[in-house]
């Protein structure tokens, strides 16, 4: 189902005491807690939990200029001791634990006040820690009075149900999205700012600890797949269910301040959903459905006695086989798969024959691993 109600979801507590039905793409006023506790068992597949860092600041922030910095004062961020912040994010976590998918994964955010508790709680609950994400932010708030290190991280785990989960990554479609390059545990983005930053008519900022989306992009379009359903127990002004529309995911918002709902309302309503088309990402070759070569040749797309030629030089008959009626190739008297006999011309031990071989099609020699992905299209035509 692709995005398209998000009208806020006010639940009354005499719903709460009941398993409802998920509320896609909708943001339900209230208590994370709460309101969890009516989802059914094993329904969430990714959840991404921005909640209160404990920061514990006593008195306002300054710049050297005497101006007054616009640091984290709401009531929602303040705890009256570490026991009561660790039962709440026991409390929250333990819900959301169960209501996680086997398959599913979840993400919580934080800084160096609250991380290393959140941590500590997870895995006392059972999660199993995937990776830790290093937030490293390009541009940090500096620190006014001189007296620290400027904070220029956060700490983002990300984690699976138990140790037992056969969690979903999609590390094909990082890597792609990292010009081809192993994505790493070290994200550099940029702290929220400029258009992105949702202000008042004031041009006060509507929140405090927006995130950017180019983080939540890498979250989901790492964890997550297409119509997914992706909770925020702590929505804030949206940024998990503008990123979950633009990615073509099912959202849930969980929040208690009704200024940041109608803020967040605004910001999704206002997105054009990405057409199915442009949504798919690059999977890896053991994730697509398995093609025998002989399954080209029986559908015609190549013809036995077609000759097949390595990729060193297209011209050379050194490299150069012939296909044979059950798909097997005959090469200087000798037969084999296309994978044995890529590997016995290069003198290797193995080979993939799909990414050695070519064939001649209209006066060009084309890759035959480009005939089956031909091939699968026609053959999921077919069986639509």
């Amino acid at each position: 189902m692709t995005p398209q109600d998000e009208d806020a979801f006010v639940m009354s507590k005499k719903s709460i005491n009941k398993k409802i039905k998920l509320p896609l793409n909708r943001i339900i006023n209230g208590n994370c807690i709460d309101i969890m506790m009516s989802f059914p068992d094993n329904s969430i597949d990714v959840i991404f939990a921005d909640p209160p860092y404990n920061l514990q600041l006593k008195n306002e922030l300054s710049r050297p200029d005497s101006s007054k910095v616009n640091g984290v004062i709401e009531d929602w961020d303040r705890f009256k001791s570490f026991k009561e912040y660790d039962q709440f994010t026991k409390e929250w976590m333990a819900e959301a634990q169960r209501i996680l998918k086997p398959e599913g994964t979840i993400w919580v955010i934080g800084s160096y006040h609250n991380i290393f508790r959140v941590g500590n709680i997870m895995q006392n609950l059972g999660y199993w820690i995937l990776n830790d994400i290093i937030w490293h932010k390009s541009n940090p708030m500096p620190n006014f009075k001189g007296t620290r290190f400027t904070n220029a991280h956060e700490t983002i785990i990300w984690a699976s149900k138990n140790h037992n989960s056969k969690y979903n990554f999609n590390y094909h479609a990082m890597k792609s999205l990292n010009e081809g390059t192993q994505m790493r545990s070290d994200w550099h983005l940029p702290i929220c700012s400029g258009n992105e930053r949702l202000k008042d008519m004031d041009g006060n900022k509507i929140h405090s600890t927006q995130k950017p989306e180019a983080l939540l992009y890498r979250v989901l379009l790492s964890s997550s797949k297409k119509d997914d359903i992706v909770l925020d127990p702590f929505f804030g002004t949206g940024t998990t269910g503008a990123v979950a529309k633009k990615l073509g995911r099912n959202f849930i918002g969980i929040e208690r301040e009704v200024s940041y709902i109608n803020a967040a309302k605004k910001r999704i309503r206002e997105i054009i959903s990405t057409g199915d088309e442009f949504l798919s990402t690059t999977v890896s070759k053991k994730a697509q459905k398995r093609v025998p070569f002989g399954s080209l040749v029986e559908n015609g797309l190549i013809k036995p006695g077609s000759v097949l030629r390595g990729p060193k030089n297209l011209k050379s008959r050194k490299f150069m086989a012939t296909v044979r009626a059950d798909g097997s190739l005959l090469m200087n008297g000798d037969s084999g798969s296309i994978h044995q006999m890529s590997a016995k011309i290069q003198g290797k031990e193995s080979s993939n024959g799909w990414t050695f071989w070519h064939v001649e099609r209209k006066g060009k020699y084309e890759l035959i691993d480009n005939l089956r992905s031909e091939f699968l299209n026609v053959d999921k035509i077919k069986n639509n």
